[in-house]
């Protein structure tokens, strides 16, 4: 990627992020890169595609970091590692964001939500058949079915409607959905191994 449209990508990531994308002006972003917008025209046409690009930009830079994750760990580990990437990123970003994109861009939503569900979809799936083949899953899980709700409950945590129904943040609501994952395909070994890590976490 040219680095005047990663800078580009990702300083307006990060106001879109904090702001939501409806209250951020294409001036605005110009005027925090310290550059024209005529510069910023040179790689996008309107702020509608700025959006996708941005929007494709965080998708592949969070599926990187989700298929980075993996050496030597087992299954459970990786899911915990995963997880604190995944609350990180939550903490990070502005559901305002996520109202905003919904209402003003949803076909970019759409497509969003669509690529989201199909990167979680196959790794939570590789995920389940690693704990099986490790010894700490469950035997016998219906692995396509499980990774399929899975998928759709993770949505849910980012859902602008369900979050604004909810008196919980949106951690607090994907670190239980995440612990009741782990907790419904453990087997006794994975289970011990589970509580173990969670009662003593590595510093």
């Amino acid at each position: 990627m040219d680095h005047k449209l990663k800078e580009i990508l990702e300083a307006a990531g990060a106001l879109f992020k904090k702001f939501g994308l409806r209250s951020i002006s294409m001036d605005e972003i110009a005027a925090e890169l310290g550059m024209s917008k005529k510069t910023i025209y040179q790689y996008v046409e309107n702020k509608t595609e700025l959006v996708e690009k941005v929007l494709d930009h965080y998708t592949h830079d969070s599926n990187a970091c989700i298929d980075d994750i993996a050496g030597n760990m087992n299954a459970i580990d990786v899911l915990m590692h995963v997880s604190e990437a995944v609350s990180q990123e939550i903490s990070s970003s502005n559901p305002v964001m996520l109202f905003d994109l919904q209402k003003y861009y949803p076909v970019l939503h759409r497509q969003f939500v669509s690529k989201k569900k199909e990167h979680v979809y196959e790794k939570i799936r590789e995920n389940m058949l690693q704990g099986i083949k490790e010894g700490i899953y469950r035997e016998g899980l219906d692995v396509e079915l499980i990774a399929k709700l899975y998928v759709e409950k993770l949505l849910g945590v980012h859902d602008p409607e369900f979050l604004s129904s909810m008196k919980f943040s949106q951690q607090e609501i994907f670190k239980v959905m995440f612990e009741n994952h782990i907790r419904g395909i453990a087997n006794a070994k994975g289970l011990a191994y589970f509580e173990n890590k969670l009662n003593h976490p590595t510093p």
